[in-house]
């Protein structure tokens, strides 16, 4: 089932998520659901927040960007309860979007590697570095987990630039094809 997808400047993207256990309600069926929204909204990750469920879940698939970054092949996983120990290596640059952020694509610095505990669906855990593209995806959806959006990652300048189509965001001006949850009423 498609989930909608919260929007910019929705509370629960600013909320820190919670842990989870085994004994959540209905998880298979949830990760099942996140998948579909996920790939039906052409992103390569989904955080929990952006259904409006403040807990530690979110899932990515970097398959897309195999023909440009070899290590991106098969790395499709469900993260639960994760938690980055560190980060590695000098920042580079990549144009980001996100499925809360529609229509804006900017260059955000991510550290190249990073070091990760976390549980996968079958609750079996892993502590692993992983690095690259898939780095980067796991990064993008862990700021969710922890209340950020990538936007809040770009200059003060840039930021100020986007301020009127973020504020159009938030209201639901804009043209989606896909639901979303908007903080706001849209205006007619």
């Amino acid at each position: 089932m498609f989930l909608p997808i919260v929007a910019y400047g929705h509370p629960t993207l600013k909320k820190m998520s919670v842990d989870i256990d085994k004994e959540y309600p209905h998880l298979n069926e949830l990760i099942e659901n996140m998948w579909e929204t996920m790939y039906e909204s052409n992103g390569v990750g989904l955080a929990a927040p952006q259904i409006n469920l403040n807990i530690r879940l979110f899932l990515i698939d970097a398959n897309p960007f195999i023909e440009e970054y070899p290590e991106a092949e098969g790395q499709k996983k469900v993260i639960i309860n994760a938690h980055i120990i560190e980060e590695d290596g000098e920042q580079w640059s990549f144009q980001e979007g996100c499925l809360s952020v529609p229509d804006i694509h900017e260059e955000v610095l991510r550290s190249p590697r990073i070091h990760i505990q976390y549980f996968d669906e079958n609750w079996v855990f892993h502590d692993e570095w992983i690095d690259g593209i898939v780095a980067r995806i796991i990064q993008h959806e862990y700021d969710h987990i922890e209340g950020k959006i990538f936007v809040e990652r770009l200059s003060s300048m840039r930021k100020l630039l986007l301020k009127r189509r973020l504020a159009d965001i938030t209201e639901g001006l804009i043209k989606i094809d896909y639901r979303m949850i908007f903080p706001k009423s849209r205006k007619k």
